[in-house]
């Protein structure tokens, strides 16, 4: 089961090395070559730790990965190719279904997907396959200023989200095809929709920010009702509050869910999630693919620490290629 396999403590020993390695990434492919290889785009989440692994993942001696923000520029282009401009996917499920597009397509313009949920079940028979690479853990956030305690279970939390908690809680979610929204509402015992927040039960749920755009995930800079209620990934709070990500979590403190410290990711997290680069199945024994991301050795794998750097631990089952979509 994913919440039984081994994580490595992330507590007071990362965020010191946090402390001094801090500088923040830049928001997608910095440096040369500007195309590379392996193109892909989608969870919010793991932007950052993708963004760090393609400055020290190389083939031949050259950066192979392209990593784009989920949020920023409303296009990319993510080859030498003007047939490769595209609309910014933001989140996991906008990541994974223009990598579909893009191999329905057979335009080479993405190669792979970021996804913080597995939500290989949403693309059957697209021959993909999930490979983990870390682990995060996910909580609840809430202003500093705010009255709501830091200290509520998860049955606490499944009744906010259903609307029975009353007019104290504002419970928010981010946009829909979020990975941390759907993982954050399966978690809960819900089942994720577009039409979610309008269901009966569920219509007290925000999904915009003040100025009424999409509330982009893991940004306490956009909460701004101290009634607010709001998932956050511990992982993406970590490389926030340390600088090594853009600091954007603002007012925000996370809260302590089921008596487990926010700031420790470890098993007995309740909201332990694994994290996943989408690849093509085809791809698998491609010596690129392989050596980037299939099994143990691959060199996403072996740079445990640069995924420590960005708040995750280092997957027990790193590169494995078991998860696909049916």
């Amino acid at each position: 089961m994913q919440n039984k396999r081994f994580l490595a403590v992330v507590g007071v020993g990362l965020v010191g090395a946090l402390a001094f390695t801090a500088s923040p990434a830049s928001a997608d492919p910095s440096g040369s070559p500007t195309f590379r290889t392996l193109a892909g785009v989608g969870s919010d989440t793991t932007e950052g730790v993708l963004n760090g692994l393609s400055q020290v993942v190389t083939v031949n001696g050259t950066k192979a990965i392209a990593s784009y923000d989920a949020f920023g520029s409303a296009t990319i282009q993510t080859k030498d190719n003007p047939a490769c401009v595209m609309n910014r996917p933001a989140g996991s499920g906008a990541g994974v279904t223009a990598l579909v597009a893009s191999l329905d397509a057979a335009n080479g313009c993405l190669d792979f997907a970021r996804s913080s949920s597995n939500n290989a079940s949403t693309f059957p028979g697209k021959n993909l396959t999930y490979i983990p690479f870390a682990v995060d853990a996910v909580t609840y956030a809430v202003r500093s200023d705010s009255g709501i305690s830091r200290t509520l279970t998860k049955a606490q939390l499944t009744t906010i989200y259903n609307c029975g908690a009353g007019a104290n809680y504002k419970p928010m979610l981010p946009q829909f095809g979020s990975g941390t929204r759907s993982f954050f509402l399966k978690s809960l015992g819900f089942t994720d929709a577009a039409d979610f927040t309008s269901q009966v039960n569920h219509t007290c749920i925000g999904q915009t920010d003040a100025t009424g755009n999409p509330l982009q995930e893991n940004t306490g800079t956009l909460i701004t009702d101290v009634k607010q209620v709001v998932p956050y990934s511990i992982a993406q709070y970590l490389s926030q509050t340390t600088s090594v990500t853009p600091d954007v979590h603002g007012k925000v403190v996370l809260g302590q869910l089921d008596g487990t410290a926010p700031t420790v990711l470890n098993t007995s997290s309740t909201m332990v999630r694994d994290v996943y680069n989408v690849v093509p199945s085809s791809k698998l024994t491609d010596s690129t693919y392989a050596g980037v991301f299939v099994g143990p050795t691959s060199q996403v794998c072996a740079n445990t620490n640069v995924i420590k750097k960005y708040g995750f631990a280092p997957h027990a089952s790193c590169g494995d290629t078991t998860l696909r979509t049916p």
